[in-house]
């Protein structure tokens, strides 16, 4: 439909605008907001017809060529800093260094080129890379001064400078980069990785989930973290990524538990969980709750002799970031090889691990649960309403006489307010405005945000490294295509991370797409693609996943 040329009036100064009538009013009111600085909360706009809502369609209004309106309001503080010239000259990407391009929203992160079976490596990297609090703790690490450390390493073999360093590198480029320092430490440190091909030149294709675990152990060791400057240090790792299991030892014989023998209760750290695939192995959860339970042979001194045990663990911590790993690899004897388990196995994009934890932290954890699944079906209620209502105006405009965006006409026999035997006028029913409805829910939901970091356990709220939820959200993959562990390809899923507001320095909403770094190829997916690699073949069939504890809201009821 064409736009109908009209003039608004404001503070003594006309405005031609051109009113597109499929349009609503917000969009009038941001053309306005572009013409006179008014920012549309603070415009009131005289028209016949009827008040100008952001949800009112055009439409309604069924304006004529040069037809003049009146809008009033002033432009707040922040709308006359909108209207004053830039204090900084603007910058257009054709003019910035390749560091300043790399750093733009919507910017293409670098791959990593492949230096001969390296694919293994450069996956996992980028996975890695998608812990921010990582990449913020490298960038405050620094080799020891001497110049032999601890390790009787060299600072240009230390595995966790190289890492800082490439990580540094790859933040100001959007070409692929060349890993060859970080490439050398990993093999000077773990000669495995070094290991030459038997079936051509060059070197072997190693498993992506070794050098993940030789990775994060290296960075256990090195990479230290402090909650304050006076505060102690503590391991990154420990901190962000370790959880802790309690678990009991206990015989199958009923002889050694009538003749008094005990179970054993022990506490252990662990870096992953595995998730162990039979015949039975249909989704994670049925593999993470087949690697809780194991059988082990040990001797029982009341029995006097060797006995099966059943080891069961729980979880005592949930780390903020859980590592999972498919176990999908095993030694074939026959073919002297790593042969890969094909079977699909699917896995959720928000992962709840309350079951697999003990007592104690399930106690903790479920109430924080259960809230946040009642505050985010409190968001969806809402956002169904403001959408019902914005589709229900839109259908009574175009229900109009006359046609979409004919005018009403007048009902000569309206009813009038109607008056008691005592000459008082009777009151009718009142009713709420849109914006009171939305601004009660929006105050009942931050009400309840508020009520939900209440919930957390004071215990937990101080362990900023843990999970204080037990929900976390999918925020990297990395994927395997072949038949064997010493063969194929390796590629990695990353979850794009919300651009930054260069105003408010605050995040954005995230767009829910994800990038696909296979080697110097770097590509923009959808989620859905994520769901075609819980395996069954030979495709890409994901390998390890890393998960985020979801974020919770603050004292004040906000998310960051």
């Amino acid at each position: 439909m064409a736009t109908i040329p009209i003039v608004v009036k404001h503070q003594g100064t006309k405005y031609d605008v051109e009113v597109d009538p499929e349009s609503t009013g917000d969009v009038f009111k941001f053309q306005l907001y572009s013409l006179t600085g008014v920012e549309p909360e603070r415009q009131k706009i005289l028209i016949k017809g009827g008040q100008v809502k952001d949800d009112t369609p055009m439409s309604k209004f069924n304006l004529q060529p040069g037809q003049s309106i009146m809008m009033l309001g002033t432009p707040g503080k922040d709308g006359k800093d909108v209207l004053a010239r830039p204090k900084e000259k603007i910058k257009f990407v054709e003019d910035m260094t390749e560091a300043e391009a790399a750093q733009q929203e919507g910017a293409i992160p670098a791959g990593l080129t492949n230096l001969g079976n390296t694919c293994y490596l450069n996956s996992t990297l980028q996975t890695l890379r998608a812990i921010p609090e990582l990449q913020n703790a490298l960038g405050k690490y620094e080799p020891q001064s001497t110049a032999l450390n601890t390790t009787g390493l060299l600072p240009p073999l230390d595995l966790t400078k190289q890492l800082r360093d490439l990580y540094k590198s790859m933040s100001e480029t959007q070409e692929a980069y060349v890993p060859h320092a970080f490439l050398a430490a990993l093999r000077n440190a773990f000669p495995q990785f070094g290991e030459r091909s038997r079936t051509g030149p060059g070197f072997a294709q190693q498993d992506a989930e070794e050098a993940w675990s030789q990775i994060v152990t290296q960075l256990r060791q090195k990479l230290r973290v402090k909650d304050s400057p006076e505060g102690t240090e503590a391991s990154f790792i420990d901190k962000y990524m370790s959880g802790e299991f309690t678990s009991e030892l206990v015989c199958d014989e009923p002889a050694a538990r009538e003749g008094g023998e005990q179970p054993v209760v022990s506490k252990e750290t662990f870096l992953k969980l595995n998730c162990h695939i039979d015949s039975s192995t249909n989704h994670l959860r049925d593999g993470i709750a087949n690697g809780l339970s194991e059988k082990l042979e040990k001797r029982s001194e009341v029995l006097g002799r060797d006995a099966i045990y059943t080891k069961t663990s729980k979880i005592s911590r949930l780390p903020k970031y859980l590592t999972v790993h498919f176990v999908r690899f095993f030694w074939k004897r026959e073919t002297q090889k790593k042969a890969k388990i094909m079977r699909k196995v699917t896995f959720p994009h928000e992962l709840d691990l309350v079951e697999f934890c003990d007592d104690k932290l399930k106690s903790m954890l479920v109430p924080v649960r259960d809230k946040v699944r009642e505050v985010r079906k409190d968001e969806e209620d809402i956002e169904r309403a403001r959408k019902r209502r914005k589709r229900n105006g839109a259908e009574e405009a175009a229900d109009i006489p006359g046609g979409k965006g004919a005018k009403k006409e007048d009902k000569k026999d309206e009813k009038k307010p109607s008056t008691s035997a005592d000459g008082d006028v009777e009151m009718g029913e009142t009713y709420k405005t849109d914006a009171e409805i939305d601004a009660e829910r929006d105050a009942a939901l931050l009400a309840a945000k508020k009520e939900l970091h209440a919930l957390i356990d004071p215990d937990l709220a101080k362990d900023d490294g843990a999970n204080q939820s037990g929900l976390y959200e999918l925020r990297g993959v990395v994927t395997h295509q072949g038949a064997s562990a010493d063969s194929g390809h390796y590629t990695a899923y990353v979850k794009k991370a919300a651009p930054v507001d260069a105003k408010t320095g605050k995040r954005k909403e995230e767009d829910g797409k994800w990038w696909w770094f296979n080697d110097d190829k770097v590509t923009e997916v959808t989620a859905d693609k994520i769901e075609t690699l819980a395996g069954g073949g030979e495709s890409h069939s994901a390998l390890i996943l890393l998960y985020r504890a979801i974020p919770l809201p603050s004292a004040e009821g906000t998310i960051e």
